[in-house]
């Protein structure tokens, strides 16, 4: 991208941000709040309508999100604690370790809420800054040149803008339209989720490594929710009828024991379990290609083994709209610069997330998951 194009103002400046999830609203909400024009187009209808049943924040996340002025209602929203525990199949504690607070000593270490919740407050957010918002849409072409990208899109309009933010998801359409021809692959496991309300006795994340499941475990959500997850080999999705989801998650929930059977007796109905393949994708090379630009599950994602999916998105989002606010010239060099920022903090978490399953998958009784856990966590709390 040669372009030097400076004109004007940041009020003069448009980007176009691709996807509404974690990172393409908080773009929208940091530029906007700079002063900068931005559209946001969602191919959902349903722009709250999120799969998933929870989500785990560490500090790191929350940092970002205190960024985005929404920290005291994800707080009001969610459950704040400081530890996690490992437990036996059978419910007893075998070792309780305190977190470490990655986003500071002054947020909590890990906020479980609703992933529905979530997103609504972001998407409240981001139509509150001002941002333009349109729903059900797609870009279907994006031709560039050294001033701008011209983006045609689904519902007939067209549109100039300075920059495009590629936030469309981990089968992001826009990163294949550009060129870039990285995709996810599965990493050999699987993923059920529930909400289920919260046992009393639930104030921490538990996880189990043993039993019939790689890992059986839950997260406090708020007062009296929770979600609850367990890990197995991955199948072909096409041979589960959804029908049987809850069969499916009790079948293995119901060896463990503690808050499981309180637990289990709630996975009832099927259409409240989600199932989904583990999978781990890094673009590599540069995340851009002339003004268009790759953030969040558009150019990374990978396990939950750290809870660090939409965390990595949001900092994405974060340094993004820095370099973009502060430059005067939105140039190739600047976008380099998104990726060198990005590539060495994000790598090493993607290969721990990965690193941790494969352990799981090898049978490995000598993997150093606590360790491994620490030093990443040692990462994070630096600034991104």
């Amino acid at each position: 991208m040669s372009s030097t194009r400076t004109s004007g103002t940041r009020a003069h400046r448009t980007v176009l941000v691709v996807g509404g999830g974690s990172a393409g609203n908080a773009a929208a909400i940091l530029l906007r709040r700079a002063g900068i024009a931005v559209d946001l187009v969602e191919a959902r209808d349903d722009w709250n309508a999120t799969a998933g049943s929870g989500i785990t924040l560490q500090g790191n996340a929350l940092r970002v999100l205190r960024e985005l002025g929404v920290w005291e209602e994800v707080a009001r929203s969610g459950y704040g604690f400081d530890a996690v525990g490992i437990v036996a199949p059978d419910g007893t504690a075998l070792h309780i370790t305190e977190d470490l607070r990655t986003g500071g000593d002054d947020l909590p270490a890990t906020v479980g809420m609703r992933r529905p919740r979530l997103q609504g407050i972001l998407s409240d957010a981001v139509r509150a800054a001002g941002a333009t918002v349109r729903l059900g849409v797609r870009a279907t072409s994006l031709d560039q040149d050294d001033d701008g990208v011209t983006v045609r899109f689904t519902d007939g309009a067209v549109g100039r803008y300075d920059l495009v933010i590629a936030a469309d998801g981990l089968h992001s359409a826009t990163r294949a339209a550009i060129g870039i021809t990285d995709r996810p692959e599965p990493t050999g496991m699987a993923i059920w989720r529930v909400a289920a309300p919260r046992p009393t006795g639930v104030t921490r994340t538990d996880l189990c490594y043993a039993g019939p499941a790689y890992i059986a475990g839950y997260c406090p959500t708020g007062e009296s929710t929770l979600y609850a997850y367990v890990v197995e080999d991955y199948r072909d999705r096409a041979g589960i009828p959804p029908a049987s989801y809850a069969d499916e998650m009790r079948s293995l929930t119901r060896h463990y024991g503690g808050h499981w059977p309180e637990i289990t007796a709630h996975i009832t109905d099927p259409a409240q379990v989600n199932y989904t393949w583990f999978d781990r994708m890094l673009v590599e090379g540069s995340w851009h290609r002339g003004r268009v630009v790759l953030a969040g599950d558009a150019a990374h994602c990978c396990p939950p083994t750290l809870a660090q999916g939409a965390a990595l998105s949001l900092e994405d989002a974060w340094v993004l709209a820095q370099l973009l606010i502060s430059a005067d010239t939105w140039d190739d060099a600047l976008l380099q610069r998104y990726h060198e920022r990005r590539i060495g903090r994000v790598r090493p978490v993607v290969e721990a997330s990965v690193r941790i399953g494969r352990w799981q998958l090898d049978g490995d009784r000598d993997a150093d998951v606590p360790g491994l856990m620490g030093r990443t966590a040692a990462l994070l709390r630096e600034l991104p």
